[in-house]
């Protein structure tokens, strides 16, 4: 049996992943409740975003904070762009696995041609910082994933929540062609929304970037996880997303602490599993 410091400390980091999967689930969860789109090329933009920041930080030698503030808001103009060409060849719900897959196929072969295989480690102050509370110890970059994470998604709850662009997002997610009888432009709105996602998603990897060593075919070990902890939070809720991460991140960390590391992905599928049982409607 595992000390308590052990599991406590199990616990923090489990915490602290789970602030990642909800970071990389906030904008697929928008694209694909509000848009139905399921945007297989968001994995793919926040590993393009981490190798960005990688290379910022490490030849240019910008902070990576501010190599993030340049690429996120490249990534928004690209999801725009990304979803104007989606409809203009009218991607639907289903096309969409395939298009986007290829789309995640195509940049991850970009990544692989600019950075090669080679696993990559972005050195910073961050990720060498950390600081104690009692008997644990916080590594620094995870804390703000984690803060990132809930800033972002409660930001974007509210955003949707209370202003007019928001409340014609969800209507015309709701039902596209009453909403547009009351003037609610979804062309317009998709392209937003699309921009708005591909921003997270480049948040998403500047906290890979700061915390995770790099490599292209990582983009696929995150698949399955992340799908689960979007299901789970339910699709189109910016807080679901984050709030089912630190569940699935938490009782990963626990199952290792107290099993073996090989035990953690039963524990997302198996809570996927149970929800698409007992709430098949969540899809």
């Amino acid at each position: 049996m595992p000390s308590f410091t052990l599991l406590g400390q199990s616990l923090l980091s489990g915490i602290f992943v789970g602030g990642l999967y909800g970071l990389l689930g906030l904008g697929l969860s928008l694209s694909w409740g509000l848009l139905r789109l399921i945007n297989l090329a968001h994995f793919a933009l926040a590993f393009l975003a981490a190798y960005l920041v990688y290379q910022l930080a490490t030849v240019w030698g910008l902070n990576p904070l501010l190599a993030l503030g340049l690429i996120v808001p490249a990534l928004f103009l690209f999801g725009v762009a990304m979803q104007a060409a989606f409809a203009k060849v009218g991607v639907n719900e289903f096309t969409s696995l395939l298009v986007t897959f290829g789309v995640m196929v195509v940049i991850e072969s970009l990544i692989q041609w600019i950075w090669t295989a080679d696993f990559r480690r972005l050195e910073s102050p961050y990720a060498r910082a950390s600081f104690a509370a009692g008997s644990l110890f916080i590594p620094l970059a995870e804390a703000m994933t984690l803060v990132a994470a809930v800033v972002l998604s409660f930001s974007v709850w509210a955003w949707l929540r209370f202003t007019y662009v928001g409340k014609a997002l969800r209507a015309s997610a709701e039902d596209p062609h009453i909403a547009a009888a009351f003037g609610v432009d979804h062309y317009r709105l998709a392209l937003l929304l699309s921009g708005v996602s591909a921003a997270c998603a480049g948040v998403a990897g500047g906290a890979i970037a700061l915390i995770h060593t790099l490599a292209p075919g990582q983009i696929y070990a995150w698949l399955g996880v992340v799908f689960a902890v979007v299901i789970l939070g339910g699709l189109g809720n910016p807080i679901g997303p984050l709030a089912a991460g630190i569940v699935v991140g938490g009782s990963e960390a626990i199952t290792m602490a107290l099993t073996a590391p090989a035990w953690a992905p039963l524990v997302s599928f198996t809570l996927l599993i149970l929800i698409l049982l007992l709430r098949p409607d969540r899809v």
